[in-house]
């Protein structure tokens, strides 16, 4: 019998996810961490980016997170996002407008924009088109 851990992922608004996993997959504020069942306890938080949820050999849902923290017991894994969006219903016009605009307020030399929540704005985008992309490759 396979081991899994029970995964919760939820967001301001909802929770998105909740079910047993073999695995998962987090973009932690030092790079990307898996967590396997009866993992070490630690808390660390989460930039942008794809957390994965392996459920089987053969299928596993990807998520995007805006940012957040990362709870892990032995068994029990805590995604509180920011923002959490399945990956398919990531709307990439919204995310293709928002990387323009952010790349147009980043050009805008005359000071009257904040800098830090335009690059902000720009690495969100940027993770949602690559979380897309990543689904898209992996054809689910």
């Amino acid at each position: 019998m396979v081991m899994t851990v029970h995964v919760d992922i939820v967001s301001a608004e909802k929770e998105i996810f909740s079910g047993l996993a073999e695995m998962v997959f987090a973009p932690a504020e030092l790079g990307e961490v898996g967590i396997s069942p009866r993992h070490a306890p630690f808390i660390t938080r989460l930039k942008p980016g794809e957390v994965r949820v392996k459920v089987s050999e053969t299928e596993s849902y990807p998520f995007y997170v805006s940012g957040g923290m990362l709870e892990v017991q032995p068994h029990l894994v805590t995604v509180l996002a920011d923002t959490a969006i399945r990956a398919k219903d990531i709307d990439e016009a919204a995310a293709i407008e928002a990387k323009i605009r952010a790349e147009e307020a980043l050009a805008d030399k005359s000071g009257k924009i904040d800098y830090v929540t335009a690059q902000a704005k720009l690495a969100e985008a940027i993770m949602q088109l690559r979380t897309l992309d990543r689904l898209r490759k992996r054809g689910s």
